[in-house]
Formats: structure tokens, sequence, C-alpha cells
């Protein structure tokens, strides 16, 4: 049997695609006593398409409310459950990539398929049976550090940098 070089985190947060976020995002709240996280509007006001995150436990864990579109079909939750780690977990993670782990394309999950998200770093990856995670890292400047540079890592971005220096002032 296979010894882990890491150990899983907590739930960070859940994919939830709706009609309509800010409906959404009230119902929850009358309902669930989520909020919407002001730390991370920004990705869901400085771009098309990007996530409205609410928690009930102070940003703790959240749901990422993702509007529904013609390219974004309403369909129920069944891709994508994220964990938090420590840095040192998740750059033991990225280090013992290829793994026999695959990305959620069914190719071979590689060091560099880690996403710079701005506040923090994630690797996307598939079970054997399709289930797709995610695990994340919040530790942004040590793992940037100690990792992505001290390993010469060449991270994916899905937006601009500038765009969360924007938010930043």
């Amino acid at each position: 049997m296979r010894q882990a070089k890491f150990q899983m985190g907590r739930l960070d947060h859940v994919h939830i695609r709706v009609p309509d976020r800010e409906v959404a995002a009230q119902w929850y709240a009358d309902y669930l006593g989520f909020e919407a996280v002001k730390k991370y509007e920004f990705w869901a006001r400085g771009f098309d398409g990007g996530p409205l995150q609410i928690s009930a436990d102070g940003g703790k864990t959240t749901l990422a409310l993702f509007e529904a579109s013609n390219g974004h079909p309403m369909v129920p939750q069944i891709t994508g459950v994220a964990f938090s780690l420590n840095a040192e977990s998740f750059m033991a993670f990225g280090r013992s990539l290829p793994n026999g782990i695959d990305n959620p394309s069914g190719e071979p999950l590689h060091i560099n398929d880690v996403v710079d998200f701005d506040l923090c770093w994630a690797y996307n990856f598939a079970d054997p049976w399709g289930n797709n995670y995610e695990l994340n890292c919040y530790k942004y400047e040590r793992v940037k550090a100690d990792f992505i540079e001290a390993d010469g890592v060449e991270p994916v971005r899905y937006w601009p940098r500038e765009l969360y220096d924007q938010y930043q002032k």
C-alpha cells in the first residue's frame, strides 16, 4: 500500500451553478445565513463569469456561485470539491507530480499545472472515476518563494494579475 506524502486539509469551497447569482446569494442568506465574502468580490465583479463567494462561517468555507449561461448550462453539482492544504502539504503534493493522478481532462497532472489565483495556489485533478477535486493553499507568499520560484514552476493564470492589483487599491 502506498504511503501518502501529504495530508488532506479542510473543505475550502464548493462550485455551485445557479441561474442568477444575486437571487441565489439572497436565498442562501435568507435560509442558511450565508453572506458574500468581501475579500473575494473582485472575482465576481471584475470579469464575466467569475464566482460570487458566499460563506456561513466567516469565509472559512464557501460556496462559489457561478451563473448559468448559454455556454454554461444549469447542471446539478457533480464536478469538484475543494480542499485547503497547509503550505508544506501543498508543496509536497506539487513536487510528487506526476504521480498517477490525472487532471480533469484525463492527462497526467504535472507540477506546472498549478494555478495562480492571486490569493491562493491551486491544483485541479480527477480521481479514476472522474470526480473532480481542487487543492488550495492560501500561504501565497510562502508557496511562491519556497516552491514556485525555488523549483522554477511556471503556473497557469486564468486572468491578468492587474485585476487583483486593481482591487487591492
